[in-house]
């Protein structure tokens, strides 16, 4: 087991990619931030906090999203859908979707499939905390990446939110 981030370190990275955010949207207000379940949440949950609180007036946009039978490398299994939570439009909105872990692009794929229930949004961005960047299996980049690392199929990356950790196995 080998410690990508420390607890200081995940809290600075979370800080740079709400930072980041901010710096490439002048109007925040026409900006939606959704977090991917179930993982992507405690990520987009820290982002918003930050964010609102350097910009507290500001009506932020804020959804989590189920992406559960979008999925299609799971099949022939019972599963137990998340919650989805999106009380609003996306609808020519810049919409920013939040991951914990960029693996083969899967999750994205499927999180992109179950947005356009809510609208077809102007732009859409991918923000991750760890970019497992030469395993993909999709074209899919991040727009925001906490931390890049290189990786071989066998390993896996935990974020322990828990301990405030991300660790390679």
């Amino acid at each position: 087991m080998k410690t990508i981030l420390d607890s200081y370190q995940l809290n600075l990275t979370i800080q740079r990619l709400a930072y980041e955010i901010i710096e490439r949207h002048d109007d925040l207000s026409e900006m939606v931030l959704i977090g991917i379940q179930p993982r992507g949440v405690f990520l987009s949950d820290r982002i918003v906090a930050h964010i609102r609180q350097l910009y507290p007036s500001v009506p932020l946009k804020y959804g989590k999203l189920d992406i559960t039978f979008y999925r299609d490398d799971v099949r022939g299994e019972l599963h137990q859908a998340n919650e989805t939570d999106i009380p609003f439009s996306i609808e020519n909105k810049r919409t920013i979707l939040i991951d914990d872990v960029l693996y083969k692009g899967r999750t994205t794929r499927a999180a992109l499939d179950a947005l356009l229930a809510f609208g077809r949004p102007l732009q859409v961005e991918l923000c991750v905390l760890i970019d497992r960047r030469f395993s993909r299996e999709l074209p899919i980049q991040p727009d925001y990446c906490g931390k890049a690392i290189d990786s071989i199929m066998s390993q896996r990356v935990t974020v322990k939110w828990d301990k405030e950790e991300v660790v390679l196995f």
